[in-house]
């Protein structure tokens, strides 16, 4: 019986009346830690609940908030003998309710109240956070605690441990300006089309939709890419490489996505790229190699910090660019235009 009315009083916020058997009362020196550990790759996430000077702990319930899109709860588990409640998920929180059984004292000291393990749905940035914590002793005197304590998971592609553009590649999916090739892998290195560069600048610049103009023969009415290349063309991001040809699905060139990242630079600002001047001229060995019509795109690029080279010696303006470097230099573009 004593274990049904402790438990009637755990989780009385699912729906119970009953009404709390004592006044509450304060053990000012407990206090309440929570601890994380997490798996990257695999997106599974635990969270351990820690009590520190605990006096009397007979029977707790505790509270989390989370993104129940992008989170789910695997499981909750105690060490402490006695009874749980299993977790209890309801309107991005979860309840997870534990007591000891019998005529016993409750915890007393620094111990690990509990664990609970969520699994990222998909790649990303989540936060949970510790909303609160109710206490119970063994004379059944309860204390609710109002908490705050969060933590940050973040589950990344399998294919992005280790890469040097790891970082930049989740801030950017955090921020849902890219997107992987499914849902475990980027493919950082395979390289990039001209129309989807345009397509990740439109969305990084939030362009609007509009019926635009489309002056190019090999945009066919009806393709993905379409709306996109007519906003980009409208905002003064594209040209063709000739009058009326695009060439969407070519790979687009290093030099080539410099030009249409100054492009996104000046419509930002409000500053033409033929106004815009460098501190200096093309430092690297292969600067011949930079086609004319680039020539001036490369050195504000590379003067701003927008660009590096393939190495410090070598530009390669010729050479296909990745899905990595164009996450990259769009993340660098965003920061210096001061774009969230």
């Amino acid at each position: 019986m004593r274990r049904k009315i402790v438990l009637a009083t755990l989780v009385c916020n699912l729906g119970c009346s009953l009404a709390l058997l004592a006044p509450a009362y304060a053990e000012e020196a407990s206090q309440f830690v929570m601890k994380t550990s997490d798996a990257e790759s695999t997106g599974e996430f635990t969270v351990t609940l820690q009590g520190e000077n605990l006096q009397d702990l007979y029977a707790y319930e505790a509270k989390f908030s989370f993104d129940a899109s992008k989170l789910e709860v695997v499981k909750a588990d105690t060490k402490i003998e006695g009874f749980s409640v299993s977790p209890i998920v309801k309107n991005n929180e979860v309840t997870f309710a534990h007591t000891k059984v019998g005529k016993v004292d409750g915890e007393k000291g620094n111990i690990d109240i509990g664990t609970i393990t969520f699994k990222a749905k998909k790649v990303g940035t989540s936060q949970v956070t510790w909303t609160s914590m109710k206490i119970v002793d063994h004379n059944l005197k309860n204390q609710s605690i109002a908490l705050t304590k969060s933590a940050d998971f973040t589950k990344i592609f399998s294919d992005l441990n280790g890469h040097w553009a790891k970082p930049d590649i989740m801030l950017m999916v955090d921020k849902q300006i890219v997107e992987g090739m499914d849902d475990d892998h980027f493919a950082p290195d395979t390289n990039v089309t001209r129309a989807q560069f345009a397509t990740l600048l439109a969305k990084a610049l939030n362009l609007k939709d509009g019926a635009g103009v489309n002056p190019f023969t090999d945009v066919a009415a009806g393709s993905w890419y379409e709306d996109t290349v007519k906003k980009a063309y409208a905002a003064g991001l594209i040209n063709g490489v000739a009058d009326d040809t695009f060439a969407p699905e070519k790979n687009i060139t290093r030099e080539e996505m410099t030009a249409m990242l100054m492009r996104a630079k000046a419509q930002v600002t409000g500053t033409k790229v033929e106004e815009m001047t460098a501190g200096a001229s093309i430092q690297f060995l292969d600067e011949s190699l930079v086609s004319d019509w680039a020539k001036h795109v490369v050195e504000l690029a590379v003067d701003a910090g927008l660009m590096n080279g393939r190495t410090e010696q070598e530009f390669a303006p010729q050479e296909h660019a990745t899905r990595a470097e164009s996450v990259v230099v769009l993340k660098r573009l965003l920061a210096g235009v001061n774009v969230k």
